[in-house]
């Protein structure tokens, strides 16, 4: 009986159980394809990243005395698509039985579902063992109840696992510590140069290219930034508690042109590819803080553990709740088209240049940029949400649709309609003034609304707001916005209103 297990390229769990027994009977398939590089065009480092990630687990299973057959991206035997690469090895290979990890994608788990049926050979799936949850435990625990709140999911995975909890009571006497994570970055404290790595891809660059794979963003090929293997990931971490876990929760929300990361600990591409796992994470860095209270406080580490053990887990229960319906959701019915600058970056808007320029230079934003820049403008502009989704699942280099959907069509596009976030998130400029040090020297003035140099925001905010105003009728948390609209003089609205649709008119030259 001859085996063959299929290996994705987000499936670099080194911990697996299928890596405990070593077979001669047992092969491994990894391979990159054209099918993934090409169902959106994705950043060239996230292909990168990914490539070399999976070359660097397929040695390590060469290593530890593991069969493996690797497809490079240029090798001439490579199909396009993953079921003909497969039933051409099953073939060749006359395997008896053919085996998988369930995809953390939709239209992948589909593709190998349907891939299985035609199959003369028996074949079954198995689970990642990566994630806290199973596909289903929120659908589960949201049954019968009218709003899918992360917050009370989230306590519920800190009393299930027992994570930072004193019994069935949180440590601290708090659940969360979000209203002390909301700080403005003033230099205060100096932030720690990032770890980065110095790894020349300058061969995968060029395959890439050769391939005619087309890619947007940047990248320095003799010196690549990112955790490509588990040593690296976990260095990673360790530096992010050493010396960024301090301040983390504090500033986890500002934004500061300063300095790309601030204290973020930037695993996500490390975490999403499973080359390490968020159990051994949440460990790592609570244990880090029991040895170290004296430096470190609970809220750090909070908010730390609610970004994995609460939102991560909470997003991908979402998606596979709502799926695959939720891909075509557009409540708001926004139709309009992303602007050139989203490749480029070039735009008067320093907020959004900065956030802009730093995703396609780094591959990487974080929360508050992608949510309340990014997307805030998206959103404000009235942008179709196929297109946001689409540049947001090829520009950032943690980007897997399972996170990237909720949390662009969801969280920040609003286009479900309120399964995720209890409101839109938008604001004026006077949220990014707040939280940034970006509206310093911007070619706009985030005072002003109606004049010429006016902060694009503040009048597309207001005129967003009375556009979609029948959809926030009965929202509680829209009704004091709801009622500053109405109090609005008709003649000021009216001018507000004015401004905005000739800014989205003329949105290629903002």
């Amino acid at each position: 009986m001859k085996k063959l297990r299929l290996i994705l390229g987000d499936q670099l769990n080194h911990d697996h159980s299928w890596f405990d027994k070593k077979s001669d009977t047992t092969l491994y398939i990894i391979a990159e394809m054209r099918q993934e590089t090409d169902y959106v065009r994705h950043h060239i480092q996230k292909v990168v990243a990914f490539f070399l990630s999976m070359r660097n687990f397929a040695h390590y299973l060469k290593n530890n005395g593991h069969q493996v057959q690797y497809y490079k991206i240029s090798d001439s035997n490579n199909t396009i698509e993953l079921t003909a690469l497969l039933s051409n090895l099953i073939e060749k290979e006359k395997i008896t039985r053919f085996e998988y990890q369930l995809p953390d994608e939709y239209r992948l788990d589909v593709q190998l579902k349907d891939f299985c049926k035609t199959l003369k050979i028996e074949s079954q799936s198995y689970d990642t063992e990566h994630f806290y949850t199973s596909r289903t435990e929120l659908t589960a625990f949201f049954k019968g109840k009218k709003s899918l709140l992360m917050e009370s999911f989230y306590r519920e995975m800190r009393k299930k696992h027992n994570i930072l909890t004193v019994g069935d009571l949180p440590l601290g006497g708090k659940w969360n510590f979000d209203h002390q994570n909301r700080n403005k970055y003033k230099e205060e404290v100096p932030i720690p140069f990032p770890l980065q790595f110095e790894t020349d891809v300058s061969e995968i660059v060029k395959e890439i290219e050769e391939q005619n794979i087309s890619t947007m963003g940047t990248i320095n090929a003799k010196n690549f930034e990112w955790p490509t293997n588990r040593k690296q990931s976990l260095e990673v971490l360790n530096y992010f508690c050493e010396h960024l876990l301090e301040h983390f929760g504090t500033y986890q929300d500002a934004l500061y042109t300063g300095h790309k990361y601030l204290f973020h600990s930037r695993i996500s591409f490390a975490m999403n590819s499973k080359m390490i796992g968020p159990k051994e994470v949440i460990d790592t860095v609570i244990n880090y803080f029991h040895a170290n209270q004296e430096t470190i406080e609970l809220s750090q580490v909070e908010g730390f553990v609610r970004q994995i053990l609460g939102w991560r887990e909470y997003v991908r229960g979402i998606y596979w709740k709502e799926m695959p319906e939720y891909k075509s959701k557009n409540t708001l019915e926004n139709t309009g088209k992303l602007p050139d600058y989203f490749w480029t970056g070039k735009t008067k808007m320093k907020c959004l240049q900065h956030a802009l320029s730093q995703s396609l230079d780094t591959a990487y934003a974080h929360h508050i940029q992608r949510l309340m820049v990014i997307g805030n403008f998206t959103l404000l502009t009235q942008i179709h949400p196929n297109q946001v989704d689409a540049w947001y699942l090829g520009v950032y280099i943690d980007a897997i649709e399972w996170v990237e959907l909720p949390n662009t069509r969801g969280m920040s596009q609003y286009a479900d309609g309120g399964i995720m976030a209890t409101k839109p998130y938008v604001s004026s400029g006077s949220y990014i003034n707040k939280m940034s040090n970006y509206c310093s020297g911007c070619h706009y003035n985030v005072k002003e609304k109606l004049t010429d140099n006016a902060c694009p925001f503040n009048s597309l905010y207001w005129h967003f707001l009375d556009e979609k105003k029948e959809h926030f009728t009965n929202n509680h948390r829209m009704a004091m916005m709801m009622s500053l609209l109405k109090k609005m003089e008709p003649s000021e609205l009216a001018a507000t209103k004015e401004k905005a649709i000739s800014l989205m008119e003329n949105i290629e030259n903002l």
